[in-house]
């Protein structure tokens, strides 16, 4: 029945329309702009980008930007699926199921949930510091713009890669209020509404919710069971007040709960992590790898994966008008994430590997700056400051009955990883753009960062002793002396710098202080009012950080220190054709300077993960856009971005199966050489009360790799997917009806591939989806 219904919804989209590739989402709507006008010209968007509203077309800087509406039609409800949207974005999981985000080959992987991203995400300029604090950003957003290169100077330092800055849609001088249901494979439903309007004539408000709810999607392998259920809430409060013209404030109260199932891996074969032990060695190798079959996973029989996940956010904007050209602007935030997360990442029914994330972080910051213009408009100016306290807790509880779980006679099952720490932040920055005649400008922007982070953390017994029992055994072979060590205590030995060697130490603390000046300068030229060259020369930093890893000796928690990208650009914006066909373009260079990434550390017990500082990489690419409407009603967003991201200096390092390996040349970890996506839709009336639309999107990406170290078993093969759609909706826009297929042809292709205690196991992307949405405004 299922396979029925798959084939005739596919019909129905292979009826709608065909896919088109490449991406760019230009065409959007500005705050005030109308729908497409009587000339079919395209209307370009404002955008944020320099923390002032322009025209992207005005931008010297590598920006992709989406409407709410394209985000909805494409299909992507959270960060993790911009790749469907913007052009050098990529996405993967981490083994604790952290997501992690790449731009143009700039991202960080670690498994920590308080580990630093080099891709910045906020909503209204508001930071979200940590990935995992991303899921509800999409919920009723009027744009997403997407900001490539370093942006340090601006958004601040862990943004070596970019930024991604959601747009929330603002409360309306009159009453409007919306709703959208959808329907889908998997028993999916997703609803959405919100609520606008003025409460009096200074004070204008608006609420909206989202929930998705869905059935298990995954299937077990060894028996018949199920996983993979969806439910997720979150919400949104703004209230927009305007006491007197001069003086504007914004409250955003959010927040979301994810009370979802985590997803299992699929197992690809056997590989101890060390001989000692061997408990399920002869069940673990008689599973049989898993078949390029999307849904097809394994996990622990009689073990809740539900996660009980949350996070709250309440912040306030302030901007005081100076003066005719000077706005003083404060952003407020108070961020607060909370996680119970299960995993079971090794991809058998065997208890190899199993945790339970218990996190917590709390995070305030706060901007003040000054911007305005002077000499008649030529030059603009902006200064300000930024204070950023963050404290996080990141405990993971893990069951193992690895190959490394003993010592000699003693065997531990199961054991505690924990880092507490506080980081502070403190930065100066400022802009300025002069305009050296009409058609010429000249930008630079520079900030001063000072970081200071501390550690609190340890490998802990989980209580019943047996951890510690095999580390004092342990400790009398270091030292000759018979050692006691307590239950729950922590075990990380002590070494030649911190304690003394072989001897528990009651807890590992370490303190990281560093400081960096990011900068950008910059030129750009129009020689007429539809062109615009430029080139950018941009100079960032991300933080150093600790991570989250089984401390057998205080090194093991060394930190990764900043790392730097200096990076050249030049492109152009182009507008033709009266406006139908705009042209985008750039090509750059990134030297890359002590790349932070999770490498791996030969112990006593196997290779044990621990981060690293690669000395030299480089990025070399180019990117190309084309948003095209040849007649009226239809329109094609196209473009490629080319990456070649890799290791230029030698560096020696371990790979997942204890081999020493030169990096050198080496591929940067999920960074495909091509990206292509795009969308074409076609609309036209059927009478003069409905129009109907036809509209499909596809994205292509080329090889990639999870890891370093060449082996085959972290290669993320090539792939391309194709979503359709079709449906009508009223000629004055207040009602839609849309069917959907996504994925439409089930294409299977994956997201990760890790090396977890005894297993190699791989995360496969959703399989193919389809449904019916509706969607009615006032």
């Amino acid at each position: 029945m299922e396979r029925e219904m798959k084939m005739k919804g596919t019909i129905a989209m292979l009826m709608a329309s065909s896919a088109a590739t490449a991406p760019f989402y230009a065409h959007a709507q500005s705050d005030n702009a109308v729908a497409t006008s009587e000339q079919a010209q395209l209307n370009d968007i404002v955008v944020t980008a320099q923390k002032r509203s322009e025209r992207l077309s005005d931008v010297p800087l590598s920006i992709t930007a989406a409407t709410g509406e394209k985000l909805s039609a494409a299909g992507v409800t959270s960060s993790a699926e911009l790749e469907k949207v913007v052009p050098g974005f990529a996405y993967q999981s981490t083994l604790y199921g952290a997501p992690i985000f790449t731009i143009r080959g700039i991202g960080f992987y670690d498994v920590s949930v308080a580990a630093p991203p080099a891709v910045s995400v906020y909503v209204d300029q508001v930071p979200l510091p940590y990935s995992v604090m991303t899921s509800g950003a999409l919920l009723d957003v009027e744009r997403v713009e997407a900001l490539k290169g370093p942006q340090g100077t601006l958004f601040g330092q862990n943004s070596t890669g970019g930024a991604v800055n959601y747009i929330a849609a603002k409360p309306t001088d009159t009453l409007k209020y919306g709703a959208d249901l959808g329907y889908g494979r998997f028993d999916s439903v997703e609803a959405q509404a919100f609520l606008s309007g003025s409460l009096t004539d200074t004070l204008k408000a608006r609420v909206s919710v989202r929930t998705e709810q869905r059935g298990p999607w995954q299937k077990s392998v060894s028996r018949n069971d199920e996983l993979g259920k969806r439910n997720f809430t979150t919400g949104r409060i703004l209230f927009d007040w305007s006491p007197s013209d001069s003086l504007r404030f914004s409250l955003n109260l959010n927040g979301w709960v994810d009370k979802s199932d985590t997803i299992a891996s699929q197992y690809v074969g056997y590989a101890a992590s060390s001989p000692s032990y061997s408990d399920f060695e002869p069940d673990i190798r008689a599973n049989q790898p898993a078949p390029n079959d999307p849904r097809a996973a394994d996990w622990d029989p009689n073990v809740n994966l539900k996660k009980d996940d949350s996070f709250y956010q309440a912040s306030l904007r302030s901007d005081l008008d100076l003066g005719p050209e000077t706005t003083l602007t404060s952003i407020s935030a108070y961020s607060r994430y909370q996680q119970e997360s299960p995993i079971d990442p090794d991809g058998v029914p065997q208890p190899n590997f199993r945790a339970v994330v218990d996190a917590e972080i709390e995070s305030f910051s706060q901007e003040l700056r000054v911007a305005g213009r002077i000499f008649d408009g030529k030059l603009r100016w902006m200064i300000g400051g930024n204070y950023a306290h963050d404290s996080t807790q990141d405990d993971q509880n893990a069951v193992s009955f690895g190959s490394n779980s003993g010592v000699g006679p003693f065997r531990y099952y199961t054991f505690r990883t924990s880092s507490h720490q506080k980081v502070e932040a403190a930065s100066v920055f400022g802009s300025l753009e002069y305009a050296l005649a009409s058609n010429l400008n000249l930008q630079g922007s520079a900030r001063y960062t000072d970081t200071k982070r501390k550690l609190n953390g340890c490998l802990y017994d989980s209580g019943d002793g047996r951890l510690a029992n095999a580390f004092a055994l342990l400790s009398e072979i270091v030292t000759g002396v018979p050692t006691t060590i307590a239950p729950g205590a922590c075990v990380t030995f002590g070494n030649s710098s911190v304690g003394t060697p072989g001897v528990p130490l009651p807890i590992v603390q370490r303190s990281l202080a560093e400081d960096n000046i990011s900068w950008r300068a910059g030129i750009d030229w129009k020689p007429n009012q539809r062109t615009m060259l430029y080139a950018n020369i941009t100079k960032g930093y991300k933080s150093g950080s600790f991570s989250t890893l089984p401390a057998l000796t205080p090194d093991t928690f060394d930190p990764a220190t900043q790392e730097a990208v200096l990076a050249y650009e030049a492109g152009f914006k182009a507008s033709v054709l009266d406006r139908r066909l705009q042209l985008t373009g750039a090509a750059f260079y990134y030297d890359y300077t002590d790349k932070q990434t999770l490498g791996f550390l030969p112990t006593f017990f196997g290779n044990l993960i621990a981060l690293i500082n690669i000395p030299k990489a480089s990025v070399r690419g180019a990117e190309v856009g084309i948003n095209f409407q040849p007649i009226e009603g239809l329109t094609f967003d196209g473009g490629a971005t080319y990456v070649d991201a890799k290791v230029d200096s030698s560096f020696l390092t371990s790979n997942s199966f204890n081999s020493i390996v030169d990096i050198k040349g080496e591929t940067l970890p999920s960074t495909p050489k091509w990206q292509l996506s795009g969308d074409t839709q076609y609309s036209f009336a059927a009478n003069d009360r409905y129009n109907i639309f036809v509209g499909a999107a596809a994205r292509y990406r080329t090889k990639a790799v999870a890891a370093f170290g060449g082996s085959p078993e972290f290669r993320l093969p090539g792939y391309a997917t194709v979503d359709l759609r079709a449906g009508i909706e009223d000629s004055s826009g207040r009602w839609k009806a849309q069917i959907y297929g996504r994925n439409v042809f089930n294409k299977f292709y994956l997201i990760q591939a890790t090396h977890n205690v005894d297993t190699i196991a791989r995360t496969a992307g959703m399989p193919a989806t389809y449904g019916i949405n509706l969607t009615y405004r006032y």
